[in-house]
């Protein structure tokens, strides 16, 4: 079935002024507000296999651009038409050959000394956090793609100077989620967000220059919002009333089961449930896709430790749009398997434990299964972290550890770089890959160069 769309973006950022509109020509604010439609004007039209959109764009000279969407299982692929696609800032480069990457350092927050880039959306704006001092607090920030970071504080406000947050995301829309402690300790002594200040953790979403918090389970005290997809749907775990003392096994100080949930774009908290089948009680999760898909991990709470701090997870797991989990398998043999990132093809990356202590990252499809993508040469860790390090180019990005410490990879075709080799000319060893998009810009952390004593986030870009 085909369909015709015209997309339009009376205002970039305004979930109630856009949509798709036909027979008309309406002009778009900028190249990114006509990314924006596209994207969702082919989601309100998910019923056509292919949609062929016409659009304009405001300062370009006039005329229409023409582009295809091609929808597989509901997801949204472009297709080129004319040579006028979408635009340069989105072409995905050949898959053939690892591009070569110059590497922007996005510097940090105040006089802090410590950044990273933790989430990324399709045209290179970078979730993250900053110290804004040595030692000091870290304040969620969000880089535009120029200029200076820009903090995104906290839900404490003036009133908790030393309060902390972190954010991921950001979404097409510039929607960011944040995980933020306010000036309450929590009634248990947890330490919910592992930054040892036992302060409750409430989850936000930043938008139009502000944070809106968002609501926790009911007997919960502390909530943690890790991904958003471009429907405004929210990911992460949040804490249960149900007491377990086998918590404190991997978590210190924790006291609470915890489950994966979901908000949706209106706010509403979604419990998604632990594989039952398999014993589970607890669960957390990482990423979320446009159709709704969700992966993370679930166990018990005594072999399921809280990130960021104590990572680790026994059974990975897909919940598919309904809340349904999937088992997605084991890679090693030990009981550590954690899905970390999934795509709009379905497509998950994650990591998996061997009882000889090595973790190796993994490809998962439903037709294949898990696959090992492979190691750097000497290293015992090969991790694809939280929560967006697979593209829909098959582009995975991590962390790769071994005797001279941390390094940043890419897994492109089927094999395993170190994404040092490909940075020309780079202000930054680079240490992690946290996020990865479909024009393969690449987020994470690196030291400074020749000291390698100070940390700053990083926009890796091909060139």
């Amino acid at each position: 079935m085909k369909t015709e769309c015209r997309p339009f973006l009376m205002r970039l950022g305004s979930r109630k002024e856009r949509g798709c509109a036909t027979g008309t020509q309406e002009k778009f604010l900028s190249t990114v507000a006509c990314a924006l439609a596209l994207t969702f004007c082919a989601a309100a039209t998910a019923q056509a296999d292919i949609i062929n959109v016409t659009y304009s764009l405001s300062g370009s000279g006039g005329g229409e651009r023409c582009a295809k969407i091609k929808i597989v299982g509901k997801s949204i692929i472009y297709l080129p038409m004319t040579a006028t696609i979408l635009t340069a800032a989105l072409a995905v480069p050949a898959a053939a050959q690892a591009p070569k990457y110059t590497v922007t350092d996005l510097g940090v927050l105040g006089n802090g000394n410590n950044s990273s880039g933790f989430d990324m959306n399709g045209v290179g704006w970078v979730g993250g956090s900053s110290n804004l001092t040595p030692g000091g607090p870290q304040h969620a920030f969000l880089w535009y793609g120029f200029g200076p970071l820009k903090d995104l504080g906290t839900l404490g406000g003036p009133a908790c100077p030393n309060c902390n947050s972190a954010a991921d995301g950001p979404n097409w829309f510039g929607e960011v989620p944040v995980l933020s402690e306010i000036p309450k300790t929590d009634p248990n002594g947890e330490d919910f967000g592992g930054f040892g200040t036992h302060l409750q953790i409430r989850g936000a979403i930043w938008k139009f220059g502000k944070l809106n918090a968002l609501p926790n389970l009911p007997g919960g005290h502390n909530a943690v919002p890790i991904g958003i997809n471009n429907l405004g749907q929210s990911i992460g775990w949040a804490e249960s009333g149900v007491h377990d003392p086998t918590c404190a096994t991997l978590t210190p100080f924790q006291v609470m089961r915890f489950q994966a949930v979901r908000w949706d774009s209106t706010g509403q908290i979604h419990e998604l449930t632990p594989l039952k089948s398999k014993g589970d009680t607890v669960s957390f999760a990482f990423g979320i896709n446009d159709r709704g898909q969700a992966v993370g991990t679930s166990g018990t709470c005594s072999n399921v430790g809280l990130p960021p701090a104590f990572v680790n997870g026994q059974h990975a797991v897909l919940w598919e749009r309904d809340g349904t989990p999937r088992y997605l398998g084991m890679l090693g043999d030990a009981n550590n398997n954690i899905a970390s990132s999934i795509n709009e093809l379905g497509e998950v990356a994650g990591t998996s434990v061997f009882t000889d202590g090595t973790a190796h990252a993994f490809f998962w499809t439903k037709a294949t299964g898990m696959k090992d993508i492979g190691t750097l040469p000497g290293a015992f860790a090969t991790i694809a972290p939280c929560c967006n390090t697979i593209n829909n180019r098959n582009q995975i990005v991590g962390f790769s550890f071994g005797e001279n410490g941390s390094t940043a990879f890419l897994w492109q075709d089927n094999v395993i770089r170190d994404l040092n080799t490909l940075a020309v000319d780079s202000p930054l060893q680079l240490l992690t890959a946290q996020s990865i998009n479909d024009a393969g810009q690449i987020t994470g952390q690196g030291c400074v160069m020749p000291a390698c004593t100070e940390l700053h986030a990083f926009r890796a870009t091909p060139k």
